[in-house]
């Protein structure tokens, strides 16, 4: 029977003075992690609550001598938050929904179907994680500028961010390694019993992927919601430009309040989506490690 080596022996935690002293030092570095994590959220959140004046001032003050809520108030207003925040929602909805449809089942086909030279198409895929994302983002405009055989533009439309999104090598991987797990028995039961691939992928595979596609669904949300370059060029009008881009092009001139409230305001959405799905994230990353 093997025995497991920790850092501090079970014979010095059954001593009152070990156990004192483990806690004591376990709880002090977690309270330094938290600080560490959390103090620049409360930076950024009461920042917007002081004046401007304050914010410039040397030293910084730690708590607001003066409590104002106007900076995100002003901020909802001048930088017309609700119109860019729809654009965002618009442009991430669809993104994630496109490569959920896409990434799944091109995963799923050369995971479970097997299809001629799927090897070949995967090496391929995975070929573009190499190639680095400043290099595409030229090549990714002019076929968006003048889509091919149909000849039309895809600027300031949201199909200029959808489409190149779907292009996810990836998560497309994630997910077939994902699909290589589950074990061939649960397919084989579902062909016997009639179902068609379709229909398994429908009711069978999916449902035991939700820990993964919850995975997929957040890093396609966060995506498109921090990306910046790649939306500055698709969308020149103002009025269609998601919360990153705007936040940079309706700056001048802006209180530095203001502009941090806008900043709390737009991450808002990221946070509670983090903290609604962290149960699937932590559930999702665990799954990759069982096979079985």
């Amino acid at each position: 029977m093997s025995s497991t080596r920790t850092l501090v022996s079970p014979l010095t935690l059954s001593r009152p003075r070990g156990k004192a002293v483990y806690w004591t030092v376990f709880t002090g570095i977690v309270l330094l992690f938290a600080l560490a994590f959390l103090f620049p959220v409360y930076w950024m959140v009461t920042g917007a609550m002081k004046s401007p004046d304050e914010v410039a001032g040397t030293p910084p003050t730690l708590v607001p001598h003066h409590w104002h809520l106007s900076g995100y108030t002003d901020a909802w207003d001048l930088m017309d938050l609700p119109t860019h925040l729809w654009n965002t929602v618009v442009q991430a909805a669809g993104a994630w929904l496109l490569q959920l449809v896409f990434c799944t089942a091109a995963a799923y086909s050369l995971s479970k179907l097997k299809p001629a030279l799927g090897r070949v198409v995967l090496g391929g895929i995975l070929a573009t994680l190499m190639v680095p994302a400043q290099a595409l983002v030229v090549p990714k405009y002019l076929t968006v500028a003048d889509l091919p055989l149909i000849h039309t533009s895809l600027l300031n439309d949201p199909l200029g961010i959808w489409l190149p999104a779907v292009a996810n090598a990836f998560n497309l991987y994630l997910l077939k390694r994902f699909f290589d797990q589950i074990p061939r028995d649960v397919l084989e039961a579902a062909e016997i019993d009639g179902a068609g691939r379709l229909r398994t992928l429908w009711s069978i595979v999916l449902p035991m992927s939700r820990p993964v596609l919850g995975v997929v669904s957040i890093f396609a949300l966060v995506a498109v919601w921090q990306d910046f370059l790649w939306p500055l060029m698709v969308f020149s009008d103002t009025d269609k430009q998601p919360i990153s881009v705007a936040l940079v092009q309706l700056s001048q001139n802006i209180p530095l309040t203001v502009l941090i409230a806008s900043m709390v305001i737009a991450s808002i959405p990221m946070v509670l989506m983090f903290l609604v799905f962290q149960r699937h994230i932590i559930a999702g990353i665990s799954a990759g490690s069982t096979k079985g």
